[in-house]
């Protein structure tokens, strides 16, 4: 037989015989492969998974779009989760108002109005409060000793209400609001202690309102709704407006119902007594009302809310853009100092801790989502990322296209209720705005670190001009709950007019 294979192949292709087979050998060493890429050896093959090959400042790059994505991405499913968190069930929804048939007034009440440089509008403020139809309550107006408009309205307002309106002087300094609180707590006479702003407008039913709430779920807090009225004013006034509309209608039920609850500034009533157990307000924090929620959530209180959008208390967003900012940064602040303090490590279950870790710790979260965004933003049109990492950056989209629809839906629903007037263009500014909003809470939460972090804790105050009431251009209806009240008996309480030092 010859040696020869390609005088056997031939041989074989004449008669007619086909080809022998032949076995593929792998390659020697590193080859290319069509359509295989490199081939190493077996050892090097099972490796397993290799990192980027990224340098120092791709590492740091696509990591900041990771991280953002993610935080944006649970932050966004968070808040959606808790917006909607009232309109899950028809009972859900109708658990939440006051009762449509309020019990006989069994309580009494002190409602408290710090004002600081409010005379433009505390005057109309107590007198509406004058106006309840409740029988025994007292209304105790705080001004501080160094302003005299204020103290002015407030002394005008006693005179025209003698039965009802006491001026405290709050000769304290610095000055802040719960130092004015815990002032006027020293003379409250009523059984349950309520907190109003010097710019509230307040509906006439809502005392009868809550002390039948009080009755019916024999709960140590009451909270209220409020709700900013001004929704046209700026591009950021809507957004504030839908916040206060979500947070009051929705989510403050949640957290009611998780038995962890930072409380609203006002609208708020507590009974004396657990006000007396928790000596008031902490006159340190900045956020007086979240650290004296956190603190009797702690000690297992019973925290209703109720909200019926005929007797929310009415109010006006900021009157500018950098009011709004101090504003936020004063929450901001606040949040982180009663994170600081630690009461929150006293509630009973794993899951109520977590809920109050998560919320007091979401200014560190949109702090560091405002430093990562620009870094963000640059590396996105700077660099080439990789396929992998600009996946990840689309999934906060999905959640903030559903957020964005429920709050097309919201605004609707405030309109409807409300009786104003949505525009075309209210939706337009509700899109547009939504990114340059979310920057500018990040940024409120960056500046609140850094006064923090320099131990600046000044009370920045809002300024309040009552376009809440500009907006109003009939007076507030009068709902139709329960009968129709006769002649009211005389204040039960004993009530002094002029200044109580």
């Amino acid at each position: 037989m010859s040696s020869d294979p390609t005088q056997s192949t031939a041989s074989l292709w004449a008669a007619g015989e086909p080809d022998p087979l032949l076995t593929p050998q792998a390659p020697s060493g590193d080859s290319i492969v069509p359509n295989r890429g490199v081939v190493t050896d077996g050892v090097s093959g099972l490796s397993g998974f290799h990192l980027p090959a990224w340098n120092l400042a791709e590492w740091i790059g696509y990591s900041a779009l990771v991280v953002v994505s993610i935080l944006l991405t649970a932050v966004a499913v968070s808040t959606l989760w808790w917006m909607l968190h009232a309109w899950r069930s028809k009972d859900n929804l109708k658990g939440t108002g006051f009762s449509e048939n309020p019990l006989p007034a069994q309580h009494t009440f002190t409602l408290l109005v710090p004002g600081r440089h409010e005379e433009d509008v505390m005057a109309q403020t107590l007198d509406r409060l004058a106006e309840q139809d409740h029988p025994n309550y007292e209304i105790i107006a705080i001004v501080g000793h160094d302003d005299p408009g204020t103290d002015r309205v407030a002394r005008e307002a006693a005179a025209r209400h003698p039965d009802l309106i006491r001026v405290i002087v709050d000769d304290t300094e610095p000055k802040n609001k719960p130092k004015a609180l815990n002032l006027a707590l020293k003379s409250a006479r009523g059984e349950i202690v309520g907190v109003f702003d010097a710019e509230d407008e307040v509906h006439p039913r809502l005392l009868t309102l809550v002390d039948s709430k009080f009755t019916e779920t024999n709960a140590d807090v009451v909270q209220g709704g409020v709700q900013l009225m001004n929704f046209q004013s700026t591009w950021w006034s809507l957004r504030n407006v839908l916040e206060y509309y979500f947070w009051f209608r929705s989510r403050l039920h949640f957290h009611a119902k998780s038995k962890f609850i930072p409380l609203g500034g006002n609208t708020v009533f507590v009974t004396k007594e657990k006000l007396d157990w928790s000596n008031g307000w902490d006159a340190d924090c900045l956020a007086e009302d979240c650290e004296l929620g956190v603190r009797l959530s702690s000690e297992g209180a019973n925290v209703v809310v109720a909200y019926t959008p005929e007797v929310v208390t009415r109010e006006e967003t900021p009157g500018s853009f950098k009011s709004l900012l101090k504003q936020r940064t004063r929450w901001n602040q606040g949040f982180m100092q009663v994170l600081g303090k630690g009461e929150w490590r006293k509630l009973p279950t794993m899951r109520q801790r977590f809920y109050a870790r998560y919320l007091l710790t979401m200014p560190f979260i949109q702090a560091i989502t405002g430093i990562l965004i620009p870094i963000s933003v640059i590396l996105m049109f700077t660099i080439k990322v990789p396929t992998g990492v600009a996946l990840i950056t689309f999934i906060p989209v999905a959640p903030t296209l559903v957020l964005l629809a429920v709050e097309f839906t919201g605004l609707a629903e405030f309109g409807r209720v409300y009786g104003k007037k949505v525009r075309a263009r209210d939706y337009f500014r509700l899109v547009w705005g939504l990114i340059p909003y979310q920057i500018f809470l990040a940024l409120a939460a960056v500046r609140a670190v850094y006064r923090q972090l320099r131990n600046q804790n000044g009370w920045e105050k809002t300024e309040h001009t009552g376009a809440h009431r500009d907006a109003e251009v009939e007076p507030l209806n009068v709902i139709p709950i329960g009968a129709a009240r006769g002649a009211q008996p005389e204040p039960a309480l004993a009530m002094v007019s002029g200044d109580d030092r």
